[in-house]
């Protein structure tokens, strides 16, 4: 029988990625055999294993992840079913890295700010403006999109960025975007944009206290460059 045809039932106990998993936990299996676990069936032309490793041939784990459904349903072998499974697994993962068990997470640098919204920015194709309002200890209020596209002196205006921090009764704001090439390196649209709202937040009694512009795997904090006192 074709080796595509072949059941997973039908393999050695000791080779399916399920008892492999619950014997040596997920750690030891390969991308294929988690995804074959998800899943769980193939087609009529190849089993669940064989299917997944021809997906990640042609795709490696990033490239999955940032698929739509269109894109999947595409795939041979992948219907609305199995599409709306790898959709849900990914999105799990990427509220799973900004989960918060404290409702109220302090920000204590650039690097927490990252940390909080690289998972949410690494995909985006266009350029989004965020704002994390915070109370006097540095603990975040509320996170809210500002604007979305490529950031303007004359279209990012301080009142949208206020409302909302006076709304809260906010002591400090920080804000971040994303740039879709990857370069986190600051524009002169961005540092124009970021004095103009450090000089509104100064009328306003509201500390700008950084800027960070989020790349793919890195950032730059305007504070730390030096654009912000």
């Amino acid at each position: 029988m074709c080796a595509h045809k072949v059941r997973i039932h039908d393999m050695p106990e000791e080779e399916r990625p399920r008892e492999r998993l619950l014997k040596y936990g997920p750690g030891s299996l390969s991308n294929t055999e988690l995804l074959s676990i998800i899943l769980r069936t193939g087609s009529k032309d190849e089993n669940v294993l064989n299917m997944c490793a021809r997906i990640f041939s042609e795709y490696n784990l990033k490239q999955l992840s940032q698929a739509n459904i269109s894109q999947l349903t595409n795939m041979r072998g992948i219907g609305p079913a199995k599409a709306t499974q790898i959709a849900a697994v990914f999105e799990l993962a990427r509220k799973l890295e900004v989960f918060m068990d404290d409702p109220k997470r302090k920000i204590r640098s650039a690097g927490d700010v990252y940390s909080l919204l690289y998972p949410k920015h690494r995909e985006l194709k266009k350029e989004m403006l965020t704002a994390l309002y915070l109370d006097t200890k540095n603990q975040i209020l509320r996170e809210e999109v500002v604007s979305v596209g490529s950031l303007n002196a004359n279209i990012v205006h301080p009142r949208e960025v206020f409302k909302s921090a006076l709304m809260e009764s906010s002591a400090s704001v920080i804000l971040t975007h994303n740039h879709p090439s990857g370069d986190p390196s600051p524009s002169r649209e961005d540092i124009a944009v970021t004095e103009k709202l450090v000089e509104g937040g100064k009328i306003l009694g509201i500390n700008v206290l950084d800027h960070v512009i989020i790349g793919d795997g890195r950032y730059v904090s305007l504070k730390e460059e030096g654009f912000i006192n």
